[in-house]
């Protein structure tokens, strides 16, 4: 058995996490299979780090576009492979070997005034429908995101395999006070402070958590400050409006991507961590959260409930009194917080990437065996 694993997105803020996972965990537990992983000219030296199985094929073809769609099938056929894993939705129909597709949710087709263009929305449908046509079997983060798949695409339950998400292990293990003294100084952290950790698209609803934030300081926290932390927030037009029309210069704070090392210090530090997605596939980053002991404030909506359980509070993302109600709650009631952090440690051990990825292999297995 040869596998492809398409691996260009390996340092996105989502796909990237699930497809890092994904290799360093078969590089773990499976030294027999070959690997073959499509990645970009700069990670050309991820496999030799991984196992004598593992190799790498450089591609310079964009996502999402025309060329990828002949050259994604060329290195295929070149390299042997016996099966392809894409991990996104963007399966290439001249794909010459059996396929499986990982489809993490159906963002594009729930909320489609969130595209740039109605040509995007016309490209993404048709590339989760060739995907979901093509592929042996379809992937999947949660039970919201299949029934989802299934919907759309009107393929059957049995071709969608619930795989979840897991985090990465240093979420669990609390950082040295050293850490957290540097972390808190290096960003000049106030004492308390609300958490959001993720991308800055539209339906992340962060405008509504700026709108909340200002509720809750009104109600007497006014010490409070908020952090953003994810790829590119600072650039949000929408979002350095709201911060101007509140005159919260000095109270909110927009960070960058961050390391893992450096996120498991600012879970921890967080007074709250709050994630008001109007939709997700999974949602990682709460998470995340609830693993290293922080009360979470997240949606009631798509996969946040199956995920979170009863480990977060969860409240309407429409509302954004009733975001901050959830904010104010965690804050003033101590019985709350220990509860939560009790549910959340016992939560967050429920997910494993290494079982996870266990059973993405067993999936390579049976379609290699089947006729």
């Amino acid at each position: 058995m040869r596998v492809a694993i398409d691996v260009r997105k390996l340092h996105d803020f989502g796909i990237g996490t699930y497809v890092r996972n994904l290799v360093h965990q078969l590089a773990r537990i499976d030294h027999e299979t070959d690997y073959v992983l499509l990645c970009r000219s700069r990670d050309a030296g991820l496999a030799a780090s991984l196992g004598e199985n593992f190799r790498s094929v450089t591609h310079t073809a964009p996502n999402y576009s025309v060329r990828e769609q002949l050259t994604v099938p060329l290195s295929l056929s070149r390299t042997g492979a016996t099966l392809f894993h894409a991990p996104h939705y963007v399966l290439p129909p001249l794909t010459p070997c059996r396929a499986i597709v990982t489809i993490h949710d159906c963002i594009h087709l729930r909320f489609p005034q969130y595209l740039p263009n109605r040509l995007a929305y016309v490209y993404a449908r048709a590339q989760l429908w060739t995907a979901t046509r093509r592929a042996r079997r379809v992937l999947t983060v949660s039970e919201a995101s299949k029934q989802d798949i299934v919907r759309f695409f009107d393929v059957p339950e049995s071709k969608v395999t619930v795989i979840p998400n897991a985090i990465d292990e240093r979420f669990h293990q609390a950082p040295a006070e050293t850490d957290l003294v540097r972390v808190r100084e290096r960003y000049q952290l106030p004492q308390r402070f609300i958490m959001y950790a993720g991308n800055v698209k539209p339906h992340k609803n962060l405008e509504r958590l700026i709108d909340a934030f200002v509720a809750v300081r009104r109600r007497g926290f006014d010490d409070l400050g908020l952090l953003l932390s994810g790829s590119q927030v600072s650039r949000h037009a929408t979002l350095r409006r709201a911060v101007h029309r509140y005159n919260l210069h000095k109270q909110v704070r927009f960070l960058g991507y961050q390391t893992t090392e450096t996120l498991a210090v600012l879970y921890r530090l967080a007074a709250v961590f709050v994630f008001p997605s109007l939709y997700e596939g999974f949602g990682l980053s709460p998470l995340e959260a609830i693993a290293s002991g922080t009360p979470v404030v997240a949606s009631n909506v798509s996969s946040l409930p199956e995920v979170l359980g009863d480990a977060a509070v969860l409240v309407d993302p429409l509302d954004a009194t009733a975001i901050a109600d959830g904010i104010t709650r965690v804050l003033e009631d101590a019985d709350l917080r220990t509860e939560l952090h009790r549910k959340g440690l016992a939560r967050a051990g429920r997910f494993s990437w290494e079982q996870s990825v266990q059973r993405v292999r067993r999936i390579y297995e049976e379609i290699e065996g089947e006729s």
